[in-house]
């Protein structure tokens, strides 16, 4: 028996119409799906639902936490370091580089002195001269390639570096045929004495001058970021802390119960970084501050006096060898003794500076006698330049580099009490400067401990409150 077929079928068409074919486009469009929100406005809608109950609440203001006090050693860590690298620099390099240019400075300016010393005692040349000469442009050639070796060679210290390792040699070969030809009892000797004297004048002292400059100008960019008080720092432990008391007073308002275990770890965590930040910062600051006032500053005056000392000393040589020969821009007075008094002009307000300076006993004992030797070197000048316009100039000389009575001697007891001072000096600077590294030292790892400590006290205590909702 056979049954119909459950399958409907279409009608026939109706007579005299083609069939049509069905289109997709017939009927009504299908149901788009809804648009998905923006994902920020689904974490907003997130976090709205979940401040709307206490377990949503304490879950934020425990993350919340978390994330401050990481901050607060993160950033305490990293001011701290550059503090302590900065300190690093200033008792390790860029002191110890400002020192060997003012050394350079000294040791050219010397060996200029010694050679016009030298050959204004006439052929032979003494053999004193000879060896202080040499040794000047030895200890001068030996901290140029020591500064060379600490210096980018782009900067302006490298740049000045350069220019002096270019200009010794000339300068050297000059005074060898300076020397050759006053053996040979010829006058161009002094004139190539001259020329070397411009020489060391107009190129390797102005170059050894700036590269000083600029070795003090790092050295105080070192100290002042050093002795920088971290800011950051400060207001993020200030932050840190508040949000702490304020969570705490909170959890009291609620629970009436005094103290969180795990809040109050975090309080006496934050309150240690800050405590410790704020006195290390403290001690660092006022001896670093103590390095720059009752150090670099009177290394500074008193490098610049022994500079002017050695330029006029110089000068003051050059104005018997050149007999008149060299004249000033006026073009009636001689250029070396116009040289001389503008020299010894700047050394007595340098000798006046460092008076000021001085923090009495053996210090201000020191330059009251530089002062003095400064006095009579200017009294028995007048004498020698009197002797020269007499026409004694055999007695003038005797008068500038005889032994005792002359100038050299005034000079030399200039340049021996400065070398003093500068010794007292350098030596106070470098532990002011090294007790100053100390309170940052150690710093920087104990601030990540404690945040890491506060961090987890607060996780622990906003969890003990998390679980007395399960």
């Amino acid at each position: 028996m056979t049954y119909p077929s459950n399958v409907r079928t279409a009608p026939p068409p109706a007579p005299g119409h083609a069939p049509t074919r069905s289109s997709p486009s017939a009927g009504p469009p299908p149901e788009e799906p809804p648009g998905r929100a923006a994902a920020w406005t689904e974490t907003t809608e997130r976090l709205r639902a979940a401040a709307a109950t206490e377990p949503g609440r304490l879950r934020m203001i425990g993350a919340a936490l978390a994330l401050l006090v990481v901050a607060l050693g993160a950033v305490t860590a990293w001011e701290v370091s550059d503090r302590f690298a900065a300190a690093d620099d200033v008792v390790h390099r860029s002191q110890r580089l400002s020192v060997a240019a003012a050394d350079i400075y000294s040791s050219l300016a010397d060996a200029d002195t010694a050679a016009a010393s030298a050959f204004l005692s006439g052929a032979p040349e003494p053999a004193a001269f000879s060896k202080r000469y040499s040794e000047d442009i030895r200890t001068a050639s030996g901290l140029l390639i020591e500064a060379a070796t600490h210096t980018d060679s782009a900067s302006a210290s490298g740049k000045a570096i350069t220019e002096l390792n270019e200009a010794l040699p000339e300068y050297t070969g000059l005074i060898e045929q300076a020397r050759a030809y006053n053996r040979q009892g010829l006058p161009l000797g002094a004139a190539y004495l001259r020329y070397a004297n411009e020489r060391m004048t107009e190129d390797l002292l102005p170059s050894a001058e700036a590269l000083y400059q600029a070795e003090t100008g790092r050295l105080a960019a070192d100290s002042d970021r050093a002795r920088q008080w971290p800011y950051a720092s400060t207001a993020l432990a200030a932050l840190a802390l508040g949000s702490l008391l304020w969570t705490q007073r909170r959890n009291y308002l609620r629970t009436n119960r005094v103290f969180n275990l795990g809040l109050v770890c975090a309080t006496a965590a934050s309150l240690v970084l800050l405590a410790w930040l704020a006195v290390g910062q403290s001690f660092a600051r006022g001896d670093l501050n103590s390095a720059q006032t009752q150090g670099q500053a009177s290394l500074k005056v008193l490098n610049d006096a022994r500079i002017e000392s050695l330029k006029a000393r110089a000068n003051e040589n050059l104005t018997m060898v050149s007999l008149g020969a060299v004249l000033a821009d006026d073009g009636r007075s001689d250029k070396y003794e116009t040289d001389y008094r503008t020299a010894m002009s700047k050394l007595g307000s340098a000798l006046d500076r460092a008076d000021e300076l001085a923090d009495g006993g053996a210090d201000g004992r020191r330059v009251d006698d530089a002062r003095a030797a400064y006095a009579q070197w200017e009294s028995r000048h007048k004498e020698a330049r009197a002797s020269d316009a007499a026409g004694e100039y055999g007695a003038a000389v005797a008068k500038v580099i005889g032994g005792k009575e002359s100038t050299g001697q005034s000079f030399d007891r200039v340049a021996r009490a400065l070398d003093e001072s500068l010794v007292e000096k350098q030596r106070d600077f470098s532990r002011f400067a090294s007790d100053g590294q100390k309170w940052l030292d150690g710093l920087a790892i104990g601030a990540g401990a404690l945040a890491l400590v506060a961090a987890a006290g607060a996780i622990l205590g906003i969890g003990r409150r998390l679980s007395e909702y399960r």
